[in-house]
C-alpha cells in the first residue's frame, strides 16, 4: 500500500479539516459535501474530511459522503495519536475513527520534545509509544495510515535525533505516509529542504509528504522546496485559508506542479477547470479569491501598460509565462488613460471584431477615456460599462428602458422596527410607464430594489441579479463632502459576474449610473444569447 500513487505527486486537500479552522470559516453538513463534490470534480486523491469524534456535524458528515458517487477522490479522517496513559484499544477518539469507515486515518503526533514536555507533559518514551501504538493498532484494523509528524521542522532543528526518532517509529509501526509538517508555519525553504534530506537519508523506504503553513508567506515556496527534495505526497487547502495565516494554496501549487515541474496530480484535462472550482468553494466558504492570486486570480492575466498590450497581442508569451487557459482562466486587457489603444481595440473586438488599433473608434474611444478619467471614471475594473461605451460610440446601443424619475429617503426613527430608507422610481418602457416603491436597509439598497421591481414586469430575467460588491471611492478630497465619488458595482445572475461605474458628486446619482448599467448589460448579454 506504500507506493499506490496514480500520479507523481499525490494531493491531499484538508480544506474541510485545516481549512474550517481558518478565522471566519464555518462549514454546514450541506457546505461540507458541496466541497466535497468541488473537490471530487478536480480530481485530487485524498479529502481530509475532519474529526469524527469531535463533533457532531463531523460525525454526521462521515454517515452522509457514502451517499455520494464520487469519481476520483477518497475520503480520509483526522485524528490524533492515543492520550497517555491508556491502551489504543480503549481510546474512545480512536474508535471513532475507526467508525467513520474510511479507507485512510490521518495521524498526528509531537515530533518537537518542547511539545513532548510543556504540552503532552510525558516522557519523550511514552510519546514515541503513542504514535507507534496508534499506528500499529490502526493498520491491525485494515486502515491506511498517513502519519502527520506534526511540529517537525521546530522539532528537527531544536533536537534532531529525537524528531527522527519519532518518524522511526510512525515507519516502523506501518505508516504509510510519513508527512513532516511546518505546523507554525515559520521555516524557511532552506531549511525545509534540509529537513527533508534528513528523512529521507534515515528513512529511505516510506513515501514523504509535506504540510506547510503559511505565516511567513512561504507555504507554496516550503512545499515545492519539499518537493524537489524528494516529497511525493503534499498538503493543503485549495483557496489557501486555514488556521492563522493559513495553509498551502493548492489552486496556486498544482499548476506550478503540473506546468513548470511536469508533475502530474490531477486527471488529464482536470487543470483547465482549477479557476472554476476554486472560485466555488471560494463562494461555498463565502471567502473571497484575492485578484492578484497566482493563475486563479482575476488579474493574474490582466494588463494595463499599453506596451504589454501590444506585446501580447503580437506574441502571447512577451508577457505572460502560461496560456491562462490552462487553468480556465481569461486574459483581461485593462482600458486607461496609460493602457494604449491596442488594449482598447482588443477589449473592442467582443463588441465587433473587426475594430482595430488605427480604427476610428478606438481613436475616439481612447480620448473619450482621457477625458472621462480626468473627471474620475475608471473603467479598468468595469468591464460592463466599457462595453456599453463601445456600443455607444458604435451607434449599436439603445437604451432598453429610462429612468425618468426617482426619489430616495433615509430616517433613522430610534427603536423603529422599519428599513431605514425608501425609494419611488418611475421608468418608461417601450413607451409605457411603471411605478415602484420600494425599502431598504440603506439608501442604495432601497433604489436598487425599486428599480428593479418597476422593470421586472418588463424583464422577468431580472429576478436573477444580485448585488455581489458595492465599492465607493472619494476622487479627490479637497472639496471633502462636495467631492466627486466613484462606484464600483460588481453583479451576478448565479453564472457570471459583471463590473459597472458611475460617478458623480451625488452618492445615490453615481449608484444609480452604475444599476443601470448593470441591469442594461444583464439584458444586452440575454439578447445575444437569444441570437
Amino acid at each position: 500500500m506504500r507506493n499506490e500513487f496514480r500520479f507523481d505527486i499525490e494531493i491531499l486537500d484538508t480544506t474541510l479539516r485545516d481549512g474550517a479552522q481558518g478565522e471566519g470559516i464555518v462549514f454546514s453538513l450541506r457546505d461540507k459535501l458541496a466541497v466535497t463534490e468541488a473537490l471530487d470534480e478536480l480530481g485530487v486523491e485524498w479529502i481530509e474530511a475532519g474529526n469524527p469524534g469531535s463533533n457532531p456535524k463531523d460525525l454526521e458528515f462521515f454517515r452522509t459522503v457514502s451517499s455520494l458517487n464520487l469519481k476520483n477522490a477518497q475520503i480520509c479522517a483526522f485524528g490524533s495519536t492515543r492520550k497517555k496513559g491508556i491502551k489504543a484499544a480503549d481510546d474512545e477518539q480512536l474508535r471513532s475513527l475507526l467508525d467513520a469507515e474510511t479507507k485512510a486515518v490521518v495521524i498526528f503526533g509531537k515530533s518537537w520534545d518542547l511539545h513532548v514536555h510543556e504540552v503532552l507533559r510525558v516522557s519523550p518514551e511514552e510519546n514515541i509509544a503513542m504514535i507507534a501504538e496508534t499506528i500499529a493498532f490502526l493498520k491491525a484494523k485494515g486502515r491506511m495510515v498517513m502519519y502527520d509528524a506534526e511540529h517537525f521542522f521546530d522539532g528537527w532543528a531544536a533536537n534532531p535525533a529525537y524528531a527522527l526518532a519519532t518518524v522511526q517509529a510512525a515507519m516502523d509501526a506501518g505508516a504509510d505516509r510519513i508527512v513532516l509538517c511546518d505546523t507554525n508555519g515559520g521555516t524557511f525553504p532552506d531549511a525545509v529542504i534540509a529537513g527533508v534530506q534528513a528523512v529521507k537519508n534515515n528513512i529511505p523506504h516510506v513515501p514523504l509528504g509535506i504540510h506547510a503553513h503559511n505565516d511567513t508567506g512561504l507555504a507554496l515556496a516550503n512545499t515545492i522546496g519539499a518537493v524537489q527534495a524528494g516529497c511525493t505526497h503534499v498538503q493543503g487547502t485549495l483557496v489557501g485559508f486555514g488556521e492563522r495565516c493559513g495553509n498551502t494554496a493548492l489552486a496556486a501549487l498544482i499548476p506550478n506542479l503540473e506546468l513548470k515541474m511536469k508533475l502530474r496530480c490531477l486527471p488529464e484535462g482536470n487543470l483547465a477547470r482549477i479557476s472554476e472550482l476554486t472560485r466555488r468553494i471560494a463562494e461555498i466558504a463565502n471567502v473571497g479569491i484575492s485578484d492578484d492570486m497566482p493563475y486563479v486570480g482575476g488579474h493574474a492575466f490582466s494588463h494595463k501598460a499599453g506596451m504589454h498590450a501590444d506585446g501580447i497581442i503580437k506574441i502571447k508569451q512577451s508577457f505572460e509565462h502560461i496560456d491562462p487557459a490552462a487553468v480556465g482562466n481569461e486574459r483581461h486587457f485593462l482600458v486607461s488613460e496609460v493602457g494604449g489603444r491596442s488594449a482598447i481595440a482588443e477589449r473592442a473586438k467582443k463588441v465587433d471584431p473587426a475594430i482595430t488599433k488605427d480604427h476610428p473608434v478606438t481613436i475616439a474611444l481612447a480620448e473619450k477615456l482621457k477625458l472621462l478619467e480626468a473627471k474620475g471614471w475608471a473603467f479598468e475594473g468595469a468591464d460592463a460599462s466599457f462595453e456599453i461605451l463601445v456600443r455607444q460610440e458604435l451607434g449599436l446601443y439603445k437604451p432598453l428602458f429610462t429612468i425618468e424619475a426617482y426619489r430616495v429617503m433615509s430616517e433613522h426613527p430610534a427603536g423603529a422596527a422599519i428599513a431605514c430608507s425608501q425609494a419611488w422610481v418611475k421608468v418608461l418602457v417601450d413607451g409605457q410607464h411603471e411605478i415602484a416603491a420600494a425599502e431598504g436597509d440603506g439608501p442604495v439598497n432601497a433604489l436598487d430594489s425599486a428599480l428593479r421591481l418597476a422593470l421586472t414586469r418588463f424583464f422577468p430575467s431580472l429576478a436573477k441579479i444580485r448585488l455581489e460588491d458595492y465599492k465607493v471611492r472619494v476622487i479627490d478630497g479637497k472639496d471633502a463632502t462636495a467631492a466627486q465619488v466613484r462606484v464600483l458595482i460588481e453583479s451576478t445572475d448565479g453564472q457570471q459576474s459583471w463590473n459597472t461605474v458611475g460617478v458623480s458628486t451625488d452618492i445615490i446619482d453615481a449608484s444609480r449610473a452604475a444599476l443601470v448599467d448593470s441591469i442594461e448589460y444583464m439584458l444586452l448579454t440575454e439578447k445575444k444569447s437569444e441570437k
